[in-house]
């Protein structure tokens, strides 16, 4: 008896058919809308996509607007073997993505100073101060010597007080006898004192002759010539109309 199976295999292919129907929906997706699905609580830590071929993936169409990944935790996911240089998502709409958590953009108003160290000021004790705004003060002695022949004493002196860039100056030079009258032969001025340049310094004040006994207004300049030569150059201005000019130079 000869038994003849002749509807397995149509069964058969129409069956492998129907599977295959659904997968070939499933691979086109590129107008899929994923707006209303909710992966918050899907967990990709152990997803390994180091080898998978996004080259060919056509993303334009989709819509990611509503797609609420904030509960996602993506801190396993190896995607170093990922290739992304062909994916095209010149459509993608990322108007809708809350990205507020990402670094970057403006700081909130209410942000911490970025001079502070992680937030913690400096101390009450051992707070650095800048030398340059400190007032300061200085005494120095250009001139101090005995003449014999004149029996006098010869000086030259400066004193000042202030900053690297505004100072009070009171300069003092001339003669004192040691015998007879012992008269005093100074020339004095109390001037304000300001940088002009890298090598000059301008100053301006008052004055008093003792050997004329006049006061006067006085105005300088003062610094360092070419070849290191110290210059003086200063004006005196007297109360009778008298004008005196004294220039020196130096070189050491």
């Amino acid at each position: 008896m000869r038994i003849y199976k002749v509807g397995l295999p149509f069964i058969g292919m129409s069956s492998l058919m129907l599977l295959m129907s659904p997968l070939a929906n499933a691979a086109e997706m590129p107008s899929m809308d994923h707006s209303g699905m909710d992966m918050s609580d899907m967990d990709h830590s152990g997803m390994d996509m180091s080898d998978m071929d996004h080259s060919g993936m056509d993303m334009s169409d989709m819509d990611h607007s509503g797609m609420d990944m904030s509960g996602m935790d993506h801190s396993g996911m190896d995607m170093s073997g990922m290739d992304h240089s062909s994916m095209d998502m010149s459509g993608m709409d990322h108007s809708s993505m809350n990205m507020s958590g990402m670094q970057g953009g403006e700081p909130p108003a209410d942000a911490r100073s970025p001079d502070y160290s992680n937030g913690v000021p400096y101390g009450q004790y051992g707070k650095p101060m800048m030398m340059g705004s400190m007032p300061l003060w200085g005494v120095s002695v250009d001139d101090l010597g005995y003449q014999f022949d004149d029996d006098q004493i010869n000086f030259e002196a400066t004193g000042w007080y202030g900053t690297d860039s505004n100072r009070i100056r009171l300069r003092t030079e001339g003669s004192a006898q040691t015998k007879d009258d012992k008269e005093i032969d100074s020339l004095s001025s109390l001037a304000y004192w300001k940088p002009l340049s890298i090598f000059w310094n301008g100053e301006a004040g008052v004055a008093y002759d003792t050997e004329n006994d006049k006061s006067a207004v006085m105005a300088g300049i003062v610094g360092t010539a070419p070849y290191f030569i110290e210059t003086d150059a200063r004006a005196y201005l007297y109360t009778d109309g008298q004008i005196r000019l004294d220039l020196g130079a130096e070189y050491e």
